[in-house]
């Protein structure tokens, strides 16, 4: 059904129909796990370059992990940590493009170089985050982060 030779090659036109596959591959589904699931796997197929996408929920004042593909990961993480915990204080996208110059950077996979989060607020409320490490520096640039969080816009509409 998701086939990647859909894609163009045309970073934002491939987004645009990612984003539109997710909608579509959610479309009736209420089930948080089930969502978050696929649209790891979405974007685990569609992006280059990337050793781990997944999410973190939050739950009890901290991160937990939820569905992801990519190695084991980081269970837990306190807010304010870290560039996933940095993300929900802020309430703001980080991306960064080295790890190893972010202060308080939590390696969970020494081969990550750079990451990419994206706070997941639904009705005001922090609901989780979407987390995306690449073995590369630099990977994520100004048109990953828009279509990133257009990403994330249409799963908080099928969250919500």
């Amino acid at each position: 059904m998701f086939q990647t030779t859909l894609y163009s090659g045309e970073k934002a036109k491939d987004y645009e129909l990612l984003i539109k596959q997710l909608d579509a591959l959610n479309e009736g589904e209420n089930d948080e796990i089930a969502i978050l699931s696929n649209a790891s796997a979405l974007l685990n197929q569609f992006l280059s370059e990337v050793n781990w996408v997944g999410f973190y929920l939050w739950k009890e004042d901290q991160l937990v992990l939820g569905p992801f593909q990519g190695l084991p990961a980081c269970i837990r993480i306190g807010f304010g940590k870290g560039v996933c915990g940095t993300a929900v204080k802020e309430r703001k996208t980080q991306r960064i493009a080295d790890v190893h110059k972010f202060p308080g950077h939590i390696a969970c996979d020494g081969a990550t170089q750079s990451e990419i989060v994206v706070p997941i607020i639904i009705k005001d409320n922090v609901f989780g985050v979407l987390d995306i490490d690449s073995p590369i520096t630099d990977r994520f640039d100004e048109t990953d982060q828009i279509y990133l969080e257009k990403f994330v816009n249409t799963l908080e509409k099928h969250l919500n």
